[in-house]
């Protein structure tokens, strides 16, 4: 059963033309995926279907009558107030808003409905909004950017509550592994236009570049046979020229030559005209040339230094009465690529903050390096002074900084227009690659991104991965995206427990996400006993981690120091070696 349909929907806000002509059937039972750039149209196309926006031409026909409507706004999880208003009156709705909470990982203390959404994390706030727009029972689900700050169990439970709901959901979304899970057909938006794809995000992907590559071919054919129509227009012309000419010259007294050139120019006229024709036929039928994804440009430069820059031995940390994690020991070196992985405020921003000296540990020993340049991509932007321009926001005065920071935001989607606009007037994604041309201006040896690709678009995405996986420093990447993960963390910190019960802790994982996803895929029940190369490892990297944190308060020279700095040559020498010898 058709729900509604949108037919030729346009929308201009001021004088730019977000939408053109666009238009979307949604049935009975479907998932869709809305993709498109930053600034496309995506979150005004989806509130024009809710009726919180009227389109400038076009409409929304409904086919459904009394047709209920659920709607996850972009930014719901940063909505503030008291926790009860999210409860209906509705006694039934309440239960299912309950039970819906409590199953995609959303713990509510009893007694504690009145808390303030401010004291729960951004993972929480939207399972909250979710929650409460599931409990309405809608036919039509709109979910804009769901898994945004969502962890990877919150995302797992998000995808089997949505495989379980009866209705049509329509999904915003630029996580690509949540979209290969939940959609069966695609909308892109792009030039204000909608174009269907049926199948998940990966068919999306390859079926895209096939229809680019057949669209290319088509437009190169037919600019090759316009060359030759416009050639051959040219000859018949010049052959009718000479023609006319042979057929006017009073010189010439063969019998009947001038009627035979006469003749000749006619019928070379009558091609002429045949030709135009046709190159105008060519014209109204012509294939337009296919527009290639826009190629964002990221290279990030590192510094070369030291090997160790952050060891942390012991390292606890709590805020109040909730305690974060406690006597962790890891390390992380220079060049590695790390990722933090851990359910929603376990306290992967806060380890940020501790290497930035923002936070201290409230016990143990947290040594970063002092020679450390650090660039930090905040995940809420909000050192981004949204009264200012990207100019003004750089401060730039040196005329060749200046035009090198034009030129990266050119590259990077932002025109000289945006460039001087506040930012506050831009998309969450034209903000995010702002700082990003911050991080790329300096040359940072360190990179600390707290959910880099939240409001990043999927071209976006993954020209980041590209250039992340060929950065030469050290990256600390705090991420729910999988494929983000897993092209470029070769290392974790996990925040984990060793059993029920046991105190939290950050513990490094060598082997990267493909490794630890692995692991958590295995059935549950008793863990399998480690290999004994792999048991012999793990107390290495131990014995390495408590090293570490000795020779962090001992100074070169120390005959301690010289005795167990060799012995932590001789420990990495081993691990080397075991590694070498690990079966693949």
């Amino acid at each position: 059963m058709t729900l509604l349909k949108c037919r030729q929907i346009g929308k201009n806000f001021g004088n730019r033309q977000v939408l053109n002509g666009v238009n979307i059937e949604i049935n009975s039972g479907d998932r869709i995926g809305l993709v498109g750039l930053n600034g496309s149209g995506k979150s005004t196309l989806a509130r024009i279907i809710t009726g919180d926006l009227t389109p400038d031409q076009g409409a929304v026909t409904v086919y459904k009558k009394n047709l209920k409507i659920g709607y996850l706004e972009q930014d719901a999880s940063y909505t503030t107030g008291p926790f009860q208003q999210n409860r209906s009156p509705e006694l039934e709705e309440n239960g299912v808003f309950l039970a819906t909470a409590g199953r995609i990982g959303l713990k509510i203390p009893a007694g504690e409905e009145g808390m303030a959404k401010t004291a729960l994390s951004s993972g929480e706030r939207t399972k909250l909004a979710f929650s409460r727009v599931w409990a309405s029972r809608p036919d039509l689900l709109i979910l804009d950017e769901p898994t945004n700050h969502l962890d990877f169990q919150g995302a797992e439970q998000l995808v089997a509550e949505l495989q379980k709901f009866n209705g049509a959901v329509l999904i915003i979304s630029h996580d690509r592994w949540f979209l290969d899970q939940t959609v069966r057909k695609i909308y892109e938006l792009t030039g204000g236009v909608a174009a269907l794809y049926p199948g998940n995000y990966s068919y999306y992907r390859e079926e895209k570049k096939r229809r680019f590559a057949s669209q290319l071919h088509r437009y190169r054919n037919e600019r090759k046979e316009e060359e030759m129509i416009r050639a051959e227009i040219n000859r018949l012309r010049e052959w009718s020229a000479k023609a006319h000419r042979e057929s006017t010259k009073k010189s010439d007294i063969r019998m009947g030559a001038k009627e035979y050139y006469r003749v000749k120019a006619k019928k070379l006229d009558r091609q002429v005209k045949s030709k135009i024709k046709r190159l105008e036929r060519l014209k109204e039928t012509a294939t337009p040339k296919p527009q290639a994804e826009p190629k964002l440009e990221f290279a990030f430069v590192a510094a070369n230094r030291g090997r160790r820059i952050i060891e942390a031995d012991g390292l606890s940390k709590a805020f109040g009465e909730k305690v974060l994690f406690q006597e962790s020991r890891f390390f992380i070196q220079r060049g590695e690529k790390v990722g933090l992985i851990g359910p929603n405020g376990c306290g992967k921003t806060t380890l940020l903050r501790l290497f930035l000296g923002e936070e201290k540990p409230d016990t143990g020993n947290l040594w970063v390096s002092p020679t450390l340049n650090p660039g930090y991509l905040r995940q809420d932007l909000d050192d981004l002074d949204p009264s200012k321009s990207a100019l003004e926001i750089m401060n730039l005065t040196a005329k060749e900084k200046l035009t090198a920071a034009r030129t990266l935001l050119a590259h990077m989607g932002i025109d000289a227009g945006m460039a001087t606009q506040p930012t506050g007037c831009l998309s969450l994604g034209e903000r995010v690659r702002i700082k990003l041309v911050q991080l790329l201006l300096d040359e940072k040896d360190l990179l600390l991104l707290d959910e880099p690709t939240n409001h990043l678009d999927l071209p976006g995405r993954e020209r980041l991965e590209e250039a992340l996986s060929s950065y030469t420093g050290t990256i600390i990447l705090v991420s729910h995206d999988r494929y983000l993960l897993e092209a470029v963390c070769n290392k974790l910190l996990v925040f984990s427990r060793a059993h029920a019960g046991a105190p939290v802790t950050v513990r490094r994982l060598e082997d990267g996400f493909a490794g630890y996803a692995r692991r958590e895929e295995e059935p549950a029940g008793r863990p399998a006993e480690p290999a004994p190369e792999e048991a012999e490892e793990m107390v290495i990297e131990n014995r390495i981690a408590f090293i570490l944190g000795q020779l962090n308060r001992l100074t070169p020279g120390d005959p301690e120091y010289l005795r167990l700095d060799e012995e932590f040559q001789e420990l990495v020498k081993k691990k080397r070696e075991l590694s070498r010898n690990r079966p693949q």
